[in-house]
């Protein structure tokens, strides 16, 4: 690797790796379009329009629309394909799943009076975000390792070896008062980070500088999980003018992740003795589960307001959720090493694995404000347009007594941004059973654009450490902007109806297989990365009946 001293860098790195889950908070704060096929096929522009079993979910003042009750089911098919871009090529995967992501009931009491013609409830079950998602791709010839990584953190650590070998009745992962990172504790009995000395506690990584050491990079990302959301709501019409709804959503959620990260090496430093290492081939990976569960809840409230019947304007606000959460993981690094100074040409290799991880933790989503208008167009045409905004700086993380994990906090705020989000919306009908739909929705990137793009004289440190030290997953992914192209068709046959969307999503994202960051003689070391597309497909069918 030819490293560049960098002139006015900006170095985060402290002595001691702190607590961050702030790539966490975002991954479950996500939420995707999902609802009616209705809904679905106009972009999820209905802020102005109600009406919807979709709208319990979005803007309970809809619910106020509702001249009759309404009971519906929606089966969604999702065909989900990933795309990762790499130095050498663009790996593809792809799955389909089939789920019923949405169902409800609304109750339409008549009160026969002038002021408020109707009183409505409803309640409803929502898949309001999937998590499904997996890629995989080769990272072409690399110019580092992540052992160099950890072994340059873990050197700035001051940490010995003693204090990281788990052997005998020493556990250095259960040792709160030495308190040692999982990833220095793993990478040193894996071989991958070797103490120059016995007795030493200077590391080097497998990555040669010198040799310079030739290695390849692989990764594999399988991701899983969703949040549910049960919604209730209460809402009427004040002289089918002005439409009102109040909602309260408990939210059920599980995010899975399964991660492996690859390298092969040659002319690499592998172990060797007293001597610390020698020259020598090897390989070494390292494989991550994660799993993040629990529950939550949250209020919402709207306005629909109709000042003439070819007009509407919609304004939502969405409280964050609040969740009660669990972390759970775990972690493996498969090694194997072989060298000419090997003795009668054994080579070394294992597999070494971490304590099993669990924790307890609370997490606050972003607030959500939500704008629209709508306009009808000679009785058989809807044209409608929605504003979001979502702020997700705003996601706090506290652990399980309420106290705030200041760093994650402070990460929060200094990766992400809040997003506005655009919903395009139409409607014709044809005849008066048959209705056409199209849609279009823009959500801009989350992440600060400094993070996303840096300059060449900017290193951003990403935390992926987790409370205490204790995650040892270094890859992470950083979304850019995500585009929903919709389209689809509308059935009404007496009280029956069926409706019929297409969905595609469209998603680019940036693979970091761990953090930049600058070493120990001040020189910017640049992780390997990769390009992720997604590109999901989704046919969607509601069946409802209004009576």
């Amino acid at each position: 690797m030819n490293k560049t001293l960098l002139a006015g860098i900006i170095l985060t790195i402290p002595s001691v790796m702190a607590a961050q889950t702030a790539v966490d908070a975002f991954s479950i704060s996500q939420s995707d379009l999902r609802g009616s096929a209705r809904f679905m096929s106009m972009g999820g522009a209905f802020t102005a329009l109600g009406g919807d079993i979709s709208t319990l979910n979005q803007n309970p003042g809809g619910i106020g629309v509702f001249r009759s009750s309404d009971i519906s089911a929606t089966l969604d098919i999702n065909m989900m394909n990933s795309k990762a871009a790499g130095p050498e090529g663009t790996t593809s995967l792809s799955k389909t799943r089939v789920s019923c992501n949405n169902f409800g009931y609304v109750g339409a009491v008549r009160l026969n009076s002038e002021s408020m013609p109707y009183f409505n409830w409803g309640a409803s079950y929502s898949r309001v975000a999937s998590f499904d998602r997996h890629y995989r791709g080769q990272l072409g010839h690399l110019a580092t390792s992540y052992t160099n990584f950890v072994a340059n953190n873990t050197t700035l650590d001051g940490y010995y070896p003693n204090q990281l070998y788990a052997g005998g009745e020493y556990n250095p992962y259960q040792d709160y008062q030495i308190a040692a990172p999982w990833t220095s504790i793993l990478m040193y009995n894996a071989y991958g980070i070797t103490p120059d000395g016995n007795s030493s506690n200077v590391y080097s990584g497998l990555f040669n500088y010198d040799t310079p050491t030739e290695a390849r990079g692989y990764f594999d990302v399988e991701e899983r999980g969703y949040v549910d959301e049960y919604a209730i709501n209460f809402g009427g019409n004040v002289m089918n003018t002005v439409y009102w709804g109040i909602g309260f959503g408990i939210t059920d959620i599980e995010f899975k992740q399964y991660t492996t990260y690859a390298e092969s090496l040659s002319n690499a430093n592998v172990p060797y003795g007293e001597a610390g290492y020698t020259n020598g081939n090897g390989s070494m990976a390292l494989d991550n589960y994660k799993r993040i569960y629990g529950s939550g809840f949250n209020l919402k409230a709207g306005l629909i307001f109709k000042p003439v019947n070819e007009f509407r304007i919609g304004l939502a606000i969405h409280t964050p959720t609040w969740y009660n959460l669990t972390y759970e993981g775990q972690a493996a690094a498969s090694y194997d090493f072989m060298s000419p100074d090997y003795v009668d040409g054994t080579p070394v290799r294992g597999t070494e694995y971490t304590d099993f991880d669990e924790f307890d933790f609370k997490t606050r989503s972003p607030w959500r404000l939500l704008v629209g208008a709508a306009g009808v167009i000679g009785g058989r045409a809807i044209i409608s347009a929605d504003y979001e905004y979502r702020g997700y700086s705003s996601m706090n993380v506290q652990d399980w007594n309420g106290n705030s994990y200041k760093g994650v906090n402070e990460d929060i705020s200094t990766y992400y941004q809040s997003t506005n989000i655009l919903r395009l919306g139409a409607e014709l009908r044809v005849t008066p059973q048959l209705s056409l739909r199209a849609g279009y929705s823009y959500e801009s990137s989350p992440v600060k654009n400094d993070i996303l793009d840096p300059a060449p004289d900017q290193v951003n440190y990403i935390y992926t450490s987790g409370p205490d030290d204790t995650e040892t997953q270094p890859s992470y992914t950083l979304d850019r902007s995500t585009q929903y192209v919709t389209a689809g068709l509308g059935y009404r046959y007496k009280r029956f109806y069926a409706d019929l969307a297409y969905v595609h999503r469209y998603r680019k994202s940036d693979y970091h297989a761990f953090t930049d960051y600058v070493d120990i003689e001040n020189y910017a070391v640049r992780a390997p990365k990769a390009s992720i597309t997604d590109h999901n497909n989704s046919i969607v069918l509601t069946l409802g009946f209004k009576f």
